[in-house]
Formats: structure tokens, sequence, C-alpha cells
């Protein structure tokens, strides 16, 4: 399952020198004591931190994945063990890449990114997995190449190739240009493409795989699927917390909604499963896992409903309601449903590219997961209150930008950003990548704080650093 190659690092070296301490070990404690790591407790993850103590944020998000992602590592290599004898998978390479899959998020999340591809859409874009990467092997300050590697020095953490490989969800360059109505583009960079050629080289060992074959390690597969299990039951949980929904206001949903949340199950499952699901598959899902709190006696088919069927009804409601107040209530579904998707993914050997073995969630788990993603995705984020607050985020970072990018916007930077703005000369593309860098790694918090010293009515103290 790994070789050499896999656990070379970035700039060529070798890392052999403590035996306690394996490679994928030491990747995984770069992580966490970097910059970019910490910055994640910054950032909104559904709910704005201010609002709550209790809501997730991309730091405990992001180790929730960590946790969930070296589980299903653990189970596959207990439960395909005669078929990854001596090839085990590492679960700590996987919780390192969880660890690592938002790292790349700018301040605001989905609206935060597509703000600044907008504003670089003529310079190669902006997308949260290829800034991830960036991060990683261009922008974090630990080492350098001893020869630049396509014209920069910087080599991020210089962490293994297959650690780097494990955050690659998508084998694809973003254009250069691209139409200014144009989607947010999903891959890696341009300026990153030899570091990919590395990476792709040193984990298939120098083999070419089929030209339909797209490059995504087991590593990497796992993470996805991590990242999907905590995405649709923790932002529930939060929802639940938060009283956006109940079990009864889901199960009352009208038509529309449960029409618009299987339409978008239908396009996420259509490459892979190809079902179509319609509303009422999406009702029945929630119906199974809310069974236990509806669970009674059947009203009366005619005739005023019996006192016993009215004393059900309320205490289905009271129930429902006790998932908004009663913790360990929620915690216990969550635990039931991420132990239920962890006990549905599966794995396939590729005994050509054991790196590349194909993990999967099984039909029926993957239809209910995208379900629970969907489903809160459509009736909390794009809630009225929830808008309110992303749209403020998206015209925030428009706003910092605009001014960044101005004549002499460079000098409102720190000062090593700055000296790269004044560095890259007349390349209007290096300088616009250099503050969509900075911009990006603002958390929600520091981008607010810097748009106030910009914009606000405020006097805003000049002796705190920027």
């Amino acid at each position: 399952m790994y070789d050499k190659g896999d656990r070379e690092r970035q700039n060529g070296e070798v890392d052999d020198s403590e035996s306690w301490r394996p490679p994928f070990v030491r990747d995984y404690g770069r992580i966490i004591h970097s910059a970019s790591f910490r910055r994640l407790q910054g950032k909104t993850q559904v709910f704005p931190g201010h609002e709550s103590d209790f809501f997730r944020n991309r730091l405990t998000h992001s180790l929730e994945v960590a946790q969930i992602a070296e589980g299903i590592a653990d189970r596959l290599n207990h439960v395909y063990k005669d078929k990854l004898v001596g090839g085990e998978i590492d679960s700590r390479l996987c919780a390192a890449a969880a660890l690592v899959h938002d790292i790349g998020h700018p301040p605001f999340g989905h609206n935060g990114e597509r703000a600044l591809d907008a504003k670089m859409k003529k310079y190669g874009g902006f997308e949260g997995n290829a800034q991830t990467l960036r991060i990683l092997s261009r922008l974090e300050k630990k080492d350098k190449y001893k020869e630049p590697l396509g014209g920069d020095d910087r080599a991020g953490l210089n962490l293994c190739n297959r650690t780097l490989a494990a955050i690659l969800k998508y084998d694809s360059a973003i254009p250069d240009q691209r139409d200014k109505d144009s989607k947010v583009a999903k891959g890696y960079y341009a300026s990153e493409a030899a570091i990919v050629k590395n990476i792709k080289s040193k984990v298939l060992g120098g083999k070419a795989i089929p030209p339909q074959t797209k490059f995504k390690t087991v590593e990497c597969a796992i993470m996805d699927i991590a990242d999907d299990i905590a995405y649709s039951v923790y932002d529930l949980e939060d929802s639940l917390k938060a009283g956006f929904l109940t079990p009864a206001t889901i199960l009352a949903t009208d038509d529309e909604l449960l029409n618009r949340v299987a339409a978008e199950v239908t396009d996420q499952i259509k490459d892979d499963i190809g079902e179509v699901i319609d509303g009422t598959r999406v009702q029945a899902a929630f119906v199974a896992i809310f069974s236990d709190i509806f669970a009674g006696k059947p009203a009366a088919e005619d005739g005023p409903q019996r006192e016993g069927d009215i004393l059900d009804f309320i205490t289905a409601m009271r129930a429902s309601q006790d998932l908004h107040v009663d913790s360990s209530k929620r915690t216990k579904l969550s635990s039931e449903l991420v132990h239920e998707f962890i006990g549905g993914v599966e794995l396939t050997v590729d005994e050509e590219f054991p790196a590349l073995s194909k993990v999967a969630l099984v039909k029926e788990t993957r239809i209910k997961v995208e379900i629970l993603k969907q489903y809160t995705y459509l009736s909390t984020i794009y809630s009225n209150r929830v808008k309110l607050g992303e749209y403020r985020g998206t015209e925030l970072v428009t706003d910092i930008f605009n001014a960044l990018e101005k004549k002499n916007g460079h000098l409102l930077m720190p000062d090593d950003v700055r000296k790269q703005v004044q560095d890259a000369g007349e390349n209007e593309a290096l300088k616009a990548r250099h503050i969509c860098d900075f911009v990006a790694g603002m958390t929600d918090r520091y981008a607010i704080e810097f748009w106030a010293r910009l914009r606000s009515d405020a006097a805003e103290s000049i002796f705190k650093p920027i």
C-alpha cells in the first residue's frame, strides 16, 4: 500500500531519522501545529460561532471528520484484512487528510469562496480545495526547495507525497481564465501543476494510469466520505439545537422543498448510482430516522379522535421538541447515525494500483447520507436568517479585495504580504494571487475587523497589528 515514493517529502527529502515517529505521523503533527489549522477555529461551519459556543466551527468540524476517517480506515482494515495482508490503510494518514480538508476555506465559507473566485476569474480563479493544496505546499512557512519548483522555492509544510495526494479531490487544473458568469471550478491552480505532477509520479511509482481513471487515493476517498458523514449528521444536530429544525417540522415539510431536495440528491448520485429520487423517498428517510420519536397508536379512522390519540400526539410533539433542549437525545441520534454510516463503507482493492483502491458507501447508505446533507443545506443554509449573514460576508470579502487591488493598496497589508506584491512588479496575475492568499487566510472575525478599519465610522486603533 505504501512505498518509498509515498513517504518521500515534497522537496525530495527522505524522512527516516526517527523510527518511532513514521513520516505520516510527523505530517499529522506538522498540520496540528500549523497556523492555518489554528485559524479554522475562527471560520464558520453553519451557524456563526458568536451565536453559541455549542455550534461547530471549521476546526471542530475537521476534528470530527478526522475521527470518522480514522474509524472508517480501522474498520476497513478489520473487515478486509484477508485482502489487505501486509498492506493495511494508514488510519493516521486518513486523519491527517481530514484535518486539512477545509483548511483552504476563506472567511464566510462558500460565500467568501464565490466572492474571491469572482475577483480571480481572469487570474486562475479561487476554489477551496485548490487553496488547501496551495497552503500546504506553498504558503505555510515550514520549508523551502533547494531548487525552486515551478519558479517558486516555497515548500509549505513539506509534507509527504502521499499526504498531499490524500487531499487531491479533483484531478484537473483550473483554467487560467473563465467566463465571468461561470460557477466555481473544482481542481488545482496552474501554479501548483508541477507539484501535482510530481505527487502523481511518486505515488504511482512512475507508472501511468488509464486515461479514463481519475487520480484519487484511497485515503482521499475515505476523507471525502468522512466529510459527507460529518456534514450530514452534525449540521443536522446543530440545526436541531438552534431550533431551526425539529422532527415535526421536517416530517411536515411541504412538497416543494421535498422535491428540491430529491432533485439535488438525484444530481449528486447520478454518476455512481444513477437512481432517480423523489420527494416521497426523502420523506420516508426521515420517517425512518425519527420513527422512535413518533411511535404511538394510530389515529382513529372515523369519528372524533379518541383521548388516547390526542395524548399520543401531544407526547410525540414533546418528544420532537426534546431534540432541541435535550443534548443527550441529540447525541444519541447523532452517534447512531455515524455508526450506521461508517458501517456502510465498502472497499474494492485495486491490485495494480493499491493507492487508487475504491472506497464507497453502499447504495442505500449513500442515498440516506445525501438526503440528510441536501435537506439540511436547503432548509437551513437557505433560510433568510442565515442568508442575511452570508450576504454580508460576500460583500465584505469583495470590498476588502477591491481596496487591496487598487494602486498602493498593498500598503494596507502586513509587511511580508506587502513585499510579495511589490516583488511581483508588473505581473498582475501574481499580484492578484498574493492578495487573494491574504484575504483567503482571514478568519471571519479578522475580516470584519479589517473591513472596519477601512469603512467603519468608529475610530480604529493604529496600535493593533494588521
